[in-house]
């Protein structure tokens, strides 16, 4: 099958968690045998900002993902059909200029010959409403969406008459445990954001690191004065923008880590983990959580990750195991062994092209 994607960013991961499942399933079709496009705005917010900060970041891109391409377009000068043309499935990213989602239900309304999707994998059909159902989906195939909670928010609202529930997963060729001199007992990687949760980190992060005097480490951007003031009180190495396939090295470099859900996920989208659960039981880290509803059933909270209720129970469950080498094993071996058997690229792909074969009643080869 040809596959056509129109996303905020594949070169650039700043800030722009969805880079990581992008890259993840390209490569899986791509390696699978199916063409893959990838198309990305110019002007990228994400992009903009990690070449601002780090000249050599794209770079350091091609080198690891050769196999992988974008097409960097303005919209005024794309020449849509010609984009789509000979394509089985388009997919489209919900951080989509309007415009174009616009353009591109148009060209599915007056062409049957590919499917045409929504991908939303963000918290701002709950947050930002009026901005979501500005978008006009009236010509679209359906939505994927990344959790249950979103699917059912877009059949009631009338967005669209089709969605079906596509979780973010791990890409496991480049997800994986290692093997490294640890440096530390607890990292941390993750953007400090828009207040989403800065309570949280401090209870859930910051606090129980000072108490316990644990030699910790933090990656990220957007972290504003307050709070890397915070994270020095606490003791806390920051250590700036990190490639996200650099990750797995960091992982291996510590004992454990944790899981701050923001805001939104923990309060108004239950059984949506983010990709940073999969991706650090991937590299089998052991991983506390902060609360979050697995209402999908997707992991076995307490046996593939330790769920803290509390700041003091984050302590608690910290101290045990930066002591503790076989409960830090056990963690591990659970969390990687749901990841391989339900929650990897290879998997989304596998659903993808179920979905695929579904709506053109099992003609496609997949």
């Amino acid at each position: 099958m040809r596959f056509v994607m129109f996303y905020h960013s594949l070169v650039s991961d700043w800030n722009h968690g969805n880079a990581h499942f992008l890259r993840g399933i390209a490569t899986e079709l791509l390696f699978r045998g199916h063409e893959v496009e990838v198309y990305e705005p110019e002007d990228s917010w994400s992009y903009s900002n990690l070449t601002a900060s780090c000249n050599e970041a794209t770079g350091l891109f091609e080198k690891r993902y050769p196999w992988l391409k974008s097409r960097r377009y303005a919209l005024g000068e794309l020449e849509l059909e010609a984009a789509v043309s000979g394509a089985d499935a388009v997919i489209v990213h919900e951080w989509n200029d309007h415009e174009l989602v616009r353009r591109l239900g148009d060209l599915r309304a007056g062409a049957n010959s590919f499917r045409l999707f929504f991908h939303d994998t963000h918290h701002r059909s709950v947050t930002e409403p009026g901005s979501m159902a500005a978008y006009d989906l009236s010509n679209y195939d359906g939505v994927l969406a990344f959790g249950e909670v979103i699917r059912d928010l877009y059949l009631k609202r009338g967005w669209v008459e089709r969605a079906w529930t596509w979780h973010e997963a791990a890409d496991l060729r480049t997800f994986r445990p290692l093997e490294a001199q640890k440096q530390g007992d607890l990292v941390w990687v993750g953007n400090w954001g828009d207040g989403e949760r800065s309570s949280e980190l401090s209870e859930f992060l910051l606090e129980p690191v000072k108490s316990l005097g644990l030699k910790a480490r933090v990656h990220g951007v957007r972290y504003p004065d307050e709070a890397l003031k915070s994270l020095e009180d606490a003791g806390v190495e920051y250590a700036g923008w990190a490639p996200n396939f650099a990750v797995p090295r960091i992982f291996a470099s510590f004992k454990c880590t944790v899981h701050v859900p923001r805001r939104p996920y923990a309060e108004a989208l239950p059984g949506i983990p983010t990709i940073r659960v999969f991706e650090a039981l991937a590299c089998a880290v052991p991983l506390v959580s902060a609360p979050w509803d697995d209402s999908e059933g997707l992991f076995t909270p307490g046996k593939d990750f330790l769920v803290a209720r509390d700041g003091a129970e984050m302590k608690r469950l910290l101290k045990e195991l930066v002591n503790d080498a076989a409960m830090r094993q056990k963690l591990a071996e659970a969390g990687l062994a749901a990841i391989r058997a339900r929650h990897s690229c290879s998997h989304r792909a596998d659903e993808l092209l179920a979905i695929c074969d579904e709506l053109n009643g099992g003609i496609i080869p997949i």
